[in-house]
């Protein structure tokens, strides 16, 4: 391509991303129920649509849009969205949903609640969310993750086993024992970047003697 059609493309990506940024705010700016109604729609036909480029590219800037409403819908929405088939919607969704969090915890917890009891199994949302809440300095993350611990899904219990041991929280170690010997499967990505099967038995396994092993080389640390 020519220098000076580089420079007209570029020029014409500032505007594109100028018109873009407007169209953002008017559509924010909307009564919050009608903005809620017009995101709804248009999620459910990007979830249809059989272009992957073009429902991940729909997806993605509703995620964006709904990170910036209110109230339990706009939650459960991200949460649909962190349920799509495209990774970089999902990733989107799960920024958003975190930023969420810091504001807002209650109304993501509830959120994460009414997933677990409203996806089904398999759905690509309950594995996420358990990395969605890792970093939310909340003590009742520690709650949800017991939860998730319990689910029928055996890719979100994974996550919730894998998330529990980076928190770091001994007191996950008895909640976890409960998993011991559990047979149910999932793949994991092993240090050499390969995937490998491995049971939920195994992980839990893992994870107590990183907790045990935490606990005896800090023996006068102060438990909280």
């Amino acid at each position: 391509m020519a220098t000076s059609d580089l420079d007209k493309a570029i020029s014409e990506l500032f505007e594109a991303e100028r018109r873009v940024r407007t169209l953002h705010e008017k559509v924010s700016d909307g009564e919050p129920a009608a903005v809620l109604d017009a995101i709804a729609r248009a999620v459910k036909v990007a979830l249809a649509d059989a272009d992957e480029d073009e429902s991940s590219m729909r997806l993605e800037r509703l995620a964006l849009l709904l990170g910036e409403q209110e109230g339990p819908r706009a939650v459960d929405l991200l949460i649909d969205v962190l349920a799509a088939d495209h990774p970089e919607a999902r990733a989107v969704a799960g920024e958003q949903l975190e930023g969420l969090a810091y504001e807002r915890f209650k109304e993501v917890a509830q959120g994460v609640e009414r997933a677990l009891e409203r996806l089904p199994v398999g759905s690509p949302a309950l594995p996420e969310l358990p990395y969605v809440l890792a970093e939310v300095p909340e003590p009742g993350v520690a709650k949800l993750l017991e939860l998730f611990l319990a689910h029928a899904d055996p890719d979100a219990v994974a996550g919730a086993i894998e998330v529990a041991v980076d928190i770091g929280d001994p007191a996950f170690a008895k909640k976890l024992e409960k998993l011991v010997g559990d047979t149910r499967t999932v793949e994991i990505i092993d240090e050499t970047d390969e995937p490998m099967e491995v049971t939920l038995g195994e992980l839990v396994a893992d994870a107590l003697d990183i907790f045990r092993g935490a606990d005896e080389s800090f023996p006068d640390e102060p438990r909280h």
